[in-house]
């Protein structure tokens, strides 16, 4: 048994001490906005915050996040209105939107600790979240959008 605090709210997961941060979530937690991906931590498509910093779920295990504070993309905002989620709508940027909660997750990362990146950090930033539709410039410009309203 494992106890996190669970988008705000303190939870006891019945697990293993392995089991990958990302199945607890979705499959125990029934939190199924973070997605597998890869399971190597390689794509972003699990990306989630713990303590407040994007992590891979996937090659998380439950033992590494005893007693911390973890953010899903379902947590991220009570109502979806995060600055980074109005603009992902506002500029239309998922295609098939798979990979777009860990987009989100790794950029809002990316804003909390520099509010107005520039182009190269946010792409420095974004690197290894993988779109498999290649929405990347749409990403991009949604950053941007939420960094300085533009």
């Amino acid at each position: 048994m494992v106890n996190i605090k669970l988008n705000g709210v303190d939870k006891t997961i019945d697990a293993a001490d392995d089991t990958p941060l990302l199945w607890a979530i979705r499959d125990l937690a029934g939190l199924t906005g973070t997605k597998y991906g890869c399971g190597a931590g390689l794509c972003g498509a699990c990306t989630v915050h713990v303590d407040g910093k994007a992590v891979r779920s996937c090659m998380t295990s439950l033992s590494e996040v005893k007693g911390k504070e973890v953010t899903t993309i379902e947590g991220l905002s009570s109502d979806g209105n995060h600055k980074i989620q109005q603009a992902w709508r506002e500029l239309n940027v998922p295609q098939c939107g798979f990979c777009q909660a860990g987009q989100i997750m790794q950029a809002a990362d990316l804003l909390k600790g520099n509010p107005n990146p520039t182009d190269d950090e946010i792409h420095k930033a974004m690197e290894g979240n993988i779109c498999r539709c290649g929405c990347y410039q749409r990403i991009v410009s949604a950053i941007r959008h939420a960094s300085t309203g533009a």
